[in-house]
């Protein structure tokens, strides 16, 4: 196989849960050598259920393919044993709260003496600096202060809670990794590292751009359920069907909205869903829910009109198209044998490791070994 864009590059990791320990696996897929530096006990992420076997399934699917080491950061001589780490490292990852890397002694401005060329990427919820820099958080958290929740919160009987960790992954995973392989082009031409402040709750506002735009433009940000992609509209939405599924209509474009409106008989005077869209989105809501998600599905994939039925995982992961773009066929062997398929990650397949290449799940070690 041709070289990988990152062989070569060695990257200390000593994040831990999801959003660093992704980003680490997205590097080590593109060839970097990902050096995991975990407290003695372990990440935390190893003892979340469910198990394969011994092995944390969470854990296998987000570190297979790096290697792990144990340290007592808050002792010296087991720090001392990270320098020849650090010396030869190209990129660093962690993600505690800002300072705790400084007070260990393993800030940027003493590791960039050591190594001026490394690429120090922190990971936080709300940054380095500023008034929230040092407040607790998780995913759910950072989009709510960032106002993005407020857009389709559901109804004060149902909240409703995002199926997706936004702020983790769009928050912090994919743009530590982006800003990493900026910070490593800008190295190529100046030789100098630098320090990436990474915060995840900055990217709930790239997230709510439509809404933004909105308010910046108009004077008035759009309330829960205004956005048109956030329940505004009656043609971007969900819609029950009488089995107690739901079809996913995306019909936003004219012809797509015609094309709908037609398979639904829709009455032409509500086919104008500028005039009463709440008349428009219940016609419709009483059509869906008359017949079966299979009928919709029969109906309306020959139609191409952005109406789909919503898949549960199950039929999502033995989709024929997802099954022949190869995402699940990279997988994780855990040390009892048993493998599992990687955490699925937007890497075109030619730019990452070859999808039957061994990827173990990493033992805990002592660093010295």
């Amino acid at each position: 196989m041709a070289h990988l864009p990152l062989e070569g590059l060695v990257v200390l990791d000593f994040s831990t849960l999801l959003p660093g320990p992704l980003a680490t696996l997205m590097l080590a897929e593109a060839g970097a050598e990902v050096i995991k530096v975990e407290k003695p006990q372990g990440d935390d992420m190893r003892h979340f259920p469910p198990q394969l076997g011994e092995t944390s399934a969470p854990f296998a699917v987000l570190n297979a393919g790096k290697r792990s080491i144990a340290l007592d950061l808050k002792n010296p001589d087991q720090r001392a044993a990270l320098r020849p780490l650090v010396e030869r490292a190209d990129i660093l990852v962690e993600q505690f709260r800002p300072g705790v890397m400084a007070k260990l002694g393993l800030g940027y401005e003493a590791l960039k003496v050591i190594n001026p060329r490394l690429v120090y990427c922190s990971i936080t919820g709300f940054g380095q600096e500023g008034p929230r820099a040092q407040e607790a958080g998780h995913d759910l958290n950072y989009a709510a202060v960032a106002g993005l929740l407020s857009l389709s919160p559901g109804t004060t009987r149902s909240p409703t809670v995002p199926p997706m960790l936004a702020a983790d992954i769009g928050g912090g995973s994919l743009p530590a990794v982006l800003n990493i392989l900026l910070a490593l082009r800008r190295r190529d031409l100046t030789g100098e590292g630098m320090h990436l402040d990474i915060a995840m709750s900055d990217a709930m506002f790239t997230f709510a751009w439509y809404g933004l735009a909105q308010g910046h433009a108009t004077g008035r940000f759009p309330g829960a359920g205004e956005n048109v992609l956030a329940g505004g509209s009656p043609r971007y939405g969900l819609y029950a069907t009488r089995d107690g599924r739901f079809l996913a209509v995306g019909a936003l474009e004219q012809k797509f909205w015609d094309t709908f409106c037609g398979a639904l008989d829709l009455p032409e005077a509500l086919r104008d869903d500028r005039r009463d869209p709440a008349a428009t989105r219940a016609a419709i809501t009483e059509r869906i829910a008359a017949q079966d998600a299979d009928e919709w599905r029969r109906r309306l994939t020959p139609l191409d009109c952005c109406c789909t039925v919503v898949a549960s995982l199950d039929e999502a992961v033995r989709d024929p198209h997802f099954t022949a773009r190869g995402l699940m066929g990279a997988t994780a062997a855990t040390p009892d044998g048993s493998r599992i398929p990687l955490a699925a990650v937007p890497i075109d397949p030619q730019l990452r490791r070859a999808r039957d290449e061994q990827r173990p799940v990493p033992a805990l070690k002592p660093a010295s070994q």
